[in-house]
């Protein structure tokens, strides 16, 4: 697992032990990236779920202003911290151990770029999308990528939210979900 672009590209990034954080893979996050290469430089990303940090660290990476990487484990956190310490970017990187519901809920920043890859085979995603158009905390303009199996269907959201476009990559799907005005679609 590396950083594939910007002002830390090729660096390694550490990863976990065992089986609880399946890391995106370099395929599918270059594929990402492609999709919202315009949508990253001087924005302020989310990563929920971040496992092991790399999808906001790329963003940063890639010019993103600010991250904020959230994981309810011990362990991921950790990592997330020695992996942004890795890359050098802690001047402009947060990390927040919490549920990621919890941190939803009481979040009183918005964001123009929100990543949510929660563990497959639960609603969490599905919840996830509904609290951040509910609580509002996307700026206009602003994305939600949401990774997924390839069957996941993205849930109804009110205007100004709407889904935009999906892409598939084998088992993965990526949604791109966004807020009036954006442009992607």
């Amino acid at each position: 697992m590396r950083i594939i672009s910007g002002s830390a590209r090729g660096r390694r990034l550490k990863e976990p032990q065992g089986m609880e954080t399946r890391p995106t893979t370099d395929k599918v996050k270059e594929s990402l990236f492609n999709i919202i290469q315009f949508e990253v430089e001087g924005r302020r990303v989310l990563d929920l779920f971040a496992g092991t940090g790399q999808l906001g660290l790329e963003a940063l990476s890639r010019g993103a202003e600010h991250c904020v990487f959230v994981d309810q484990r011990r362990e991921a956190a950790a990592l997330v911290r020695e992996n942004i310490k890795l890359c050098r970017f802690e001047d402009r990187a947060q990390v927040v151990q919490e549920e990621a519901q919890w941190f939803l809920r009481s979040c009183k920043e918005r964001f123009d770029v929100i990543f949510l890859d929660p563990p497959y085979g639960t609603n969490l995603l599905e919840q996830c999308v509904e609290k951040i158009a509910r609580f509002d905390i996307l700026r206009e303009h602003g994305i939600i990528v949401c990774e997924s199996k390839a069957e996941w269907s993205a849930p109804a959201l009110e205007t100004p939210y709407e889904t935009g476009r999906e892409y598939r990559y084998g088992q993965v799907k990526l949604t791109v979900c966004r807020r009036a005005g954006s442009v992607i679609r």
